[in-house]
């Protein structure tokens, strides 16, 4: 039996090609080290901006910390929460603060749904109304309080210019303690309706329209379509917007900068405007960061109650 016949290559490069890579040739990327390559940015740019300045304000708060003084920082434990939490003025604030959160989202939750319930009964045209209504939200809170200052002016303003033609006197909307707190809830009112008209306009659109059929079929009022079909399954989405809107306007700071400046006296001063003063007023950076570590806490208790119930309503 003879040998077999040696195997012959015409193109030797066939056989280079199936080679192994030479060791100083880069290898690819697996799929792990490929998806940290690309969020390990984001993660470093989110702890730069986010994470660190808040541990760095939770230690500030733990200290006497002033950016004007030189020499650094004493711990001082608790002292500086157990001050805030005592302080009458602080107090005032959390009581302001309050009054204005329950007042313009209340105001905007049933303006906005209202609005909404009845652009969503429209046939014709709810596409440039809704535009129409979005308009404030678009633009910026400082542009907002430039405008209404102007127009809530007490001798040159648009307002009491149309007070004055009806025959009614003029009100000094921005420079009383009575009526600063109100124009406050009014203003935000004007911009942010929008957004609750929005989400509800967005629920309202996804009922469906096989309940409105039955009901019509027995014959049922448009009151008992609206507490037994509309409102139920709107709800949790409303309550949604109202945790959102809640939490801008418990933080609330630039439409009090530009229309009172916390004034009359302290009548409009919000826990965020009072913040300001501390920290670039008067310049006690320890006792800001405390302020700012307490809001940060009291927004996330709140919120996780907020969220239990809204499971718990899931749920049932």
């Amino acid at each position: 039996m003879s040998d077999p016949a040696p195997l012959t290559i015409d193109n030797p490069g066939q056989v280079a090609s199936t080679a192994p890579p030479a060791p100083g040739r880069s290898r690819r990327l697996s799929d792990r080290g490929l998806a940290v390559a690309f969020i390990s940015p984001a993660m470093l740019l989110l702890l730069a901006m986010s994470v660190f300045p808040l541990l760095w304000s939770l230690y500030l708060s733990f200290t006497d910390y002033s950016a004007t003084r030189g020499g650094p920082a004493n711990f001082i434990g608790f002292g500086n929460y157990t001050a805030i939490l005592t302080s009458a003025q602080v107090h005032t604030r959390a009581l302001t603060t309050l009054i204005y959160v329950i007042g313009a989202v209340g105001l905007q939750t049933v303006l906005g749904f209202g609005i909404a319930y009845l652009i969503s009964r429209r046939t014709h045209g709810r596409g440039v109304l809704t535009t129409l209504f979005l308009v404030p939200m678009m633009l910026s809170p400082v542009v907002v309080g430039l405008f209404w200052r102007f127009m809530l002016d007490a001798q040159f303003g648009v307002v009491n210019s149309m007070l004055g033609s009806v025959g009614l006197g003029q009100v000094e909307w921005l420079t009383r303690q009575r009526t600063a707190l109100i124009s406050l809830i009014v203003v935000d009112t004007w911009q942010w309706t929008p957004f609750i008209m929005l989400i509800a306009l967005a629920g309202l659109s996804a009922v469906p329209k096989y309940l409105y059929e039955a009901a019509s079929i027995d014959r049922a009022s448009e009151w008992f379509r609206f507490r037994t079909i509309t409102l139920p399954l709107v709800w949790p989405l409303l309550l949604i917007a109202v945790m959102f809107r809640a939490i801008e306007a418990f933080r609330l700071f630039d439409l009090v900068y530009i229309l009172t400046n916390g004034g009359p006296g302290v009548s409009t001063e919000t826990l965020s405007f009072h913040i300001y003063k501390v920290a670039f007023l008067g310049f006690n950076t320890g006792t800001a960061s405390a302020y700012g570590i307490l809001m940060v806490l009291v927004v996330i208790v709140l919120t996780q109650f907020y969220l239990r119930y809204l499971n718990k309503l899931k749920e049932g």
